[in-house]
């Protein structure tokens, strides 16, 4: 088996190679004057099991590019199995027609990462489950809802929570954390007037009293989290905190939570915080090498990665 990273998320590579016990395999990325990736792997990759580490994140189509090159310079180094370790799956928001001459851009993601060469994807978390029919080849969605749920257990008392959505879309995400936590969920029924707008219409259930947790699959501008929050907070909960899983985190979304009535966000390290972005406090992060890293190590030794969800 050999491990293989990209530029996207170094230090999240670096933990999986640490609990694999596996060195990363050699290699050289670099960018010409104008942009042009160039990849080169200084070492024999011929007949091996090899997984390249990168997620899509900002610049997602440098990423995405650089991703596709590697796949590639793979192939033509005779890898026997290449393997897509993708911990956030950029484009997945756009899994479905949205209106009249508009793209399905997941899906052709999908197929540039298959007609690279990948043999196999393994992700966390996608935003649509349906994403996995997306790929001609064997793709693996984990879930970090375990990994959320021992950190709110060392963090929360779980007597009085109560497990939000922040739309009726992510109900299954956050009843199989209600249902690790033996709790109760409510749903926020919110509309987005436009793209990366969300306006609150309502709660579904009973909040008051309650110290909530939102919980959804990733945070973008954080408008929804904050939105949500307020709301939640004038129905009556005692406290509101967030978990999700990839911290997009765009523009000024970090001095938007800073500033909110949140009592914390919590992310995983599936990616890298944005350039220029300003740290705080509020915004906690969680690894989820241990869980790739099994994963990947299952994967490799041709063991069941169904377990992991047991």
């Amino acid at each position: 088996m050999k491990l293989m990273s990209g530029t996207a998320n170094p230090d999240l590579s670096r933990s999986i190679a640490d609990y694999l016990d596996a060195p990363l395999t050699a290699s050289h990325i670099e960018r010409f004057a104008d942009g042009e990736i160039f990849v080169r792997i200084d070492e024999n990759v011929r007949g091996e099991d090899v997984f390249i580490l990168q997620s899509t994140s900002y610049p997602a189509n440098d990423h995405l590019m650089e991703l596709l090159i590697c796949i590639d310079a793979l192939v033509r180094a005779s890898a026997r199995r290449i393997t897509a370790v993708i911990p956030y799956f950029g484009y997945a928001r756009q899994d479905r027609k949205t209106g009249g001459r508009t793209p399905i851009s997941a899906k052709l993601v999908a197929n540039l990462i298959a007609k690279a060469g990948a043999d196999r994807v393994l992700t966390v978390d996608l935003h649509a489950g349906q994403i996995q029919g997306f790929f001609d080849i064997p793709t693996d969605n984990l879930f970090a809802t375990k990994v959320m749920e021992a950190d709110i257990r060392r963090h929360y008392e779980t007597d009085n929570l109560l497990i939000v959505s922040p739309d009726v879309g992510g109900v299954v995400r956050a009843r199989a954390l209600a249902k690790l936590l033996d709790a109760e969920i409510a749903i926020v029924d919110k509309r987005r007037p436009k793209a990366g707008v969300a306006e609150v219409m309502n709660i579904i259930g009973e909040v008051e009293g309650r110290r909530c947790i939102l919980f959804d699959d990733m945070c973008d501008s954080g408008g929804t989290l904050v939105n949500a929050a307020d709301a939640l907070l004038d129905k009556g909960a005692v406290e509101v905190s967030a978990y999700v899983t990839h911290g997009v985190l765009s523009k000024d979304a970090q001095g938007r939570v800073a500033k909110s009535r949140l009592r914390e966000l919590v992310v995983t390290d599936s990616i890298v915080p944005p350039p220029g972005s300003t740290e705080t406090p509020k915004v906690r992060r969680l690894s989820v090498a241990p869980l790739l890293g099994e994963a990947i190590r299952r994967i490799a030794n041709d063991e069941s990665v169904s377990k992991l969800f047991d």
